[in-house]
């Protein structure tokens, strides 16, 4: 059990290690060596959980998937509104992206375009606004002067950038200044 345990930890050490290189330097200028290095293992250690720097990039994708779901499904409650479940997803996201770098480096793997296959969670974003907003009710969207399909584009991009440029100033995904922003596009919605 104490061989699992310590294996389970190097993966997850090699994982978290990754996720800060790939984040600081990219996909393509990071090395498995600074990668093992940094988790405190051999590239050997590190090649006996992954065979290739795309399989250690699709862990960190995964990871990441994996971290971001559960926020944005522990930021909707029983009783919410559509466009409330909308809005307190994006603080959450925006919360989990601050904190944790392994969900930043998946986020911005994912999709990148460096890789052949790997997630998309941008899509899947995209996904979720455009839904929630066709679940929203006619009484929530009552007010707004746009086709539901032009907003979800809207807030799609507008989240993006504001994730994008997070990158480098942090205080983009703030919640004071995500507040600003869906007061401007949902005046109606109560915030989180």
């Amino acid at each position: 059990m104490a061989k699992q345990d310590r294996a389970v930890r190097t993966r997850h050490a090699l994982i978290h290690s990754a996720a800060e290189a790939f984040e600081r330097r990219g996909y393509v200028q990071a090395t498995l060596m600074e990668i093992s290095a940094a988790a405190g293992v051999s590239v050997g250690a590190l090649h006996f959980h992954f065979t290739s720097k795309a399989e250690v990039a699709t862990s960190v994708e995964m990871a990441a998937a994996v971290r971001l779901r559960r926020a944005a499904e522990k930021a909707q409650q029983p009783g919410m509104s559509a466009l409330q479940r909308l809005t307190g997803t994006s603080y959450a996201l925006a919360d989990q992206l601050r904190r944790d770098v392994v969900s930043r480096a998946g986020l911005k793997l994912s999709g990148d375009g460096v890789r052949e296959g790997g997630l998309d969670l941008r899509r899947e974003w995209q996904d979720f606004v455009r839904s929630v907003l066709a679940e929203a009710s006619d009484q929530e969207f009552r007010n707004e002067p746009v086709e539901r399909n032009d907003m979800a584009d809207l807030i799609f991009a507008a989240t993006t950038g504001i994730e994008l440029l997070s990158r480098r100033d942090p205080a983009w995904a703030s919640p004071p200044l995500l507040s600003t922003f869906w007061r401007l596009v949902l005046p109606q919605v109560p915030q989180s």
